[in-house]
């Protein structure tokens, strides 16, 4: 196994350009696949996961060209028809390539196979067939019954009159599925209705959603966060129209850690490419680093961090609900480790079904550093050692999220060992290079 010796480091400062947002990249190139019309996305994310969805649009007879030595992209629309019917898809571990796929796979008359690694196939996706099986949608389970692999089958799918629903609490992923293909279909009142059952979590990613849904000609009315109304497909098939060209904004999760390391390490620390102007729910972040005592300026399109402003010089220790902030959040609980008591992060019960069961993952490795560590249901409560135990070996599951945080820990003056860390390669593959640069 390939390992990582970082540190130890006792400052961070620099500036960096951010790469692309993974939420934003892989729905702007589904959208742009399924519209009308031709759709350049500039400064689309470099990474595993947009890569899944390239290799899975191009089996699907969709043309992505690559400009040049660029992160842009010409996406040349298909009307919502795959021009392909048949193909065998594999998604590797993309929650967000695998689940709106799967929704637009569903509604294309075609036979599909979708699978992915080991952990996809742990990670839920029966609330989003269930939602699709309301419309006629013809999907088997190749493996335990809710979860990938999938046979995807010709049907002839409709859109119902009485409301689709699908739960809210599980993964906001299900409803972003439905609501990026449901214009696909025609409707005898022009119109189709999503209602949510239970509490939706994440909220800020469907706001992500319904942006992107405006760029591309599709407006969706709102009640509360319950019920969406779409329009239906016209006459002239599905209404999505591309806006020509697209940019994709910085990635706000993989900004956490470079904040928090311009908090732990002092700064100043900028990051570009994301600011006040975001459409990411992540850029939230920055208000419990604040909150933490962390002093933050936000510019339009770029944040600074200048170190602490407490009378302790370490962080604040908070209790907080970070269920609008799932894969932020865990750079919070990392950072738990520099605060002057115990934090707790509450309402996360959706990193058990993340790239990994991410509470346990972290409970597991925060203890390996010295700290003590309670692991509820739905909570992490973090409080820091008085000293970090050196030369920890921190296990990253594959999940890169789990990597990219605890780099954040040789910032506290000790080495740290990061087990398998390729595994950024997922959004970020540059990311110990980019920290390596600010960290000293």
């Amino acid at each position: 196994m390939e390992t990582l010796d970082l540190g130890p480091y006792g400052h961070a400062e620099g500036t960096l350009r951010l790469p692309g947002s993974k939420s934003i990249s892989n729905r702007v190139l589904l959208l742009a696949a399924l519209s009308h019309g031709t759709t350049r996305v500039r400064d689309l994310l470099e990474s595993d996961d947009t890569r899944v969805m390239l290799d899975a649009l191009a089996a699907l007879g969709v043309t992505c060209t690559q400009v040049g030595d660029t992160r842009d992209f010409i996406v040349e629309g298909c009307g919502g028809v795959f021009p392909v019917k048949s193909a065998k898809l594999f998604m590797g571990n993309a929650g967000t390539a695998i689940r709106p796929l799967t929704a637009a796979l569903a509604l294309s008359h075609g036979d599909y196979d979708v699978s992915g690694v080991a952990r996809m196939h742990e990670r839920p996706i029966g609330d989003l067939v269930d939602g699709l099986r309301q419309l006629g949608a013809q999907i088997d389970y190749l493996g335990n019954a809710g979860y990938p692999p999938l046979h995807i089958k010709p049907a002839n799918v409709a859109a119902p009159a009485a409301p689709i629903r699908v739960r809210g609490d599980v993964s906001s992923q299900f409803l972003t599925a439905l609501l990026l293909t449901l214009p696909l279909l025609p409707s005898p009142t022009g119109e189709i209705v999503v209602e949510v059952e239970g509490e939706l979590i994440s909220k800020p990613y469907i706001d992500i959603t319904l942006r992107l849904l405006r760029r591309f000609g599709i407006d969706v009315r709102q009640d509360g966060w319950e019920r969406f109304t779409l329009p239906a497909a016209g006459a002239g098939g599905a209404n999505y129209r591309s806006p020509g060209e697209i940019r994709v904004e910085g990635d706000a999760s993989s900004a956490s850690y470079f904040l928090a390391a311009g908090a732990i390490g002092g700064g100043p620390l900028r990051v570009e490419g994301v600011g006040r102007d975001s459409i990411q729910g992540d850029v939230r972040f920055v208000d419990a680093l604040a909150a933490m005592g962390a002093r933050v300026t936000m510019r339009d399109d770029a944040i600074e961090v200048h170190g602490i402003d407490t009378p302790s010089g370490k962080l604040r220790a908070l209790d907080m609900d970070f269920n609008h902030i799932p894969d932020a959040a865990m750079t919070i609980a990392v950072a738990a480790l520099f605060a002057d008591g115990t934090t707790t992060l509450r309402n996360i019960a959706s990193w058990r079904v993340k790239e990994t069961d991410r509470l346990a993952a972290m409970a597991t490795e925060l203890r390996k550093v010295g700290a003590t560590v309670e692991e509820g249901a739905d909570y992490l409560r973090v409080t820091p050692p008085t000293t970090l135990t050196p030369n920890a070996a921190i296990d990253t599951y594959d999940d890169h999220r789990m990597a990219m945080c605890f780099s954040l820990v040789s910032l506290g003056g000790v080495p740290v060992t990061i087990n398998d860390p390729k595994c950024v390669a997922k959004t970020f593959p540059t990311y110990f290079d980019e920290f390596a640069r600010v960290a000293s």
